[in-house]
């Protein structure tokens, strides 16, 4: 008699890709397989993977390295050709158009970026503060806030910092927050914290975390520079050491990464913020490998005239 086939789960993570547990029962014994069948060159591909008699608690970490062992390749080679043609334009650019582009890119990031976190500056207002130093009818403190993100932001582009430290993150949130926030500007949080139904982690125990994330961030470097991009925003953004300006700081951090490696950077627009909220809330209640999924698709969306 054949062995029989239940399936316990089925998780669709597009049209093409699919992973599911099987729980195979033999001479009344159950027999756990994680099964991902994907397309590849125009043909489905079914790899299995023999997890025990029990479903490991890690499950989902497990369902992670079973993805990327079977298709990080392919994925990543879209990124390593995206920064091959990204390099190729930029260098045909002449220098007063190089200029221009990476003007553009800093009021971009700085209008995006400051807007997601709640500021009344425009996008227009945005270009008229950093081009043209024409302040708006607005709150002081949101026009403060978008001058110095501009001006980190295109110390980041001009390749002014070595490599990120504890250090420099508290200098980066000094610098943007020094005139709008003085009493929390570059301050490591002393208090409870709580984002939505995101619960941030107990103030005690941020100079351990904080500690591990850059010890984790030294040990990676050789990491594909998108994956450690993506990662490093998501761990940051949650230890959330500061009392205000963690994403901005987080989003920093990943462009600092991109742009490293001289990957182009990314912009986490505004209108677009719902999926990102979504990507953060679901990697915290599974793993992270749910914020880089969104990671990894909105990066190929940003970047496909370079693809």
């Amino acid at each position: 008699m054949l062995p029989l086939l239940f399936i316990l789960k089925t998780e669709y993570l597009n049209k093409c890709n699919g992973i599911l547990n099987d729980m195979r029962i033999i001479k009344r014994k159950n027999y756990y397989y994680l099964q991902h069948t994907y397309r590849k060159d125009k043909k489905v591909v079914c790899k299995e993977l023999y997890l025990g008699k029990s479903i490991p608690k890690d499950i989902d970490e497990i369902k992670e390295k079973l993805l990327r062992k079977t298709q990080g390749r392919e994925l990543f080679q879209k990124f390593d050709k995206i920064k091959k043609n990204y390099q190729k334009q930029w260098k045909k650019y002449p220098k007063s158009i190089k200029e221009k582009i990476k003007k553009q890119l800093i009021v971009d990031f700085t209008y995006n970026s400051n807007a997601i976190e709640g500021s009344t500056i425009t996008k227009d207002e945005t270009e008229e503060i950093i081009e043209r130093k024409i302040a708006p009818n607005k709150p002081l403190n949101d026009i403060q806030e978008t001058i110095n993100h501009a001006k980190v932001f295109e110390k980041i582009l001009d390749d002014c910092y070595n490599d990120i430290s504890l250090k420099l993150v508290r200098d980066w949130h000094l610098e943007i927050f020094k005139q709008s926030k003085p009493d929390i500007a570059g301050e490591i949080r002393e208090y409870l914290v709580r984002v939505g139904d995101y619960v941030c982690p107990d103030w005690q125990d941020l100079p351990k975390l904080l500690r591990e994330f850059f010890v984790w961030y030294n040990k990676n470097k050789k990491m594909h520079p998108i994956e450690l991009a993506a990662k490093a925003h998501y761990k940051f953004v949650r230890i959330h050491p500061f009392g205000d300006g963690n994403g901005r700081i987080s989003r920093l951090i990943m462009n600092f990464i991109l742009h490293k490696h001289g990957f182009p950077v990314l912009v986490i627009e505004y209108k677009k913020r719902i999926s990102y909220y979504k990507a953060l809330r679901k990697a915290d209640k599974k793993t992270e490998y749910e914020f880089l999924k969104y990671f990894y698709r909105r990066y190929l969306s940003y970047c496909k005239k370079y693809v």
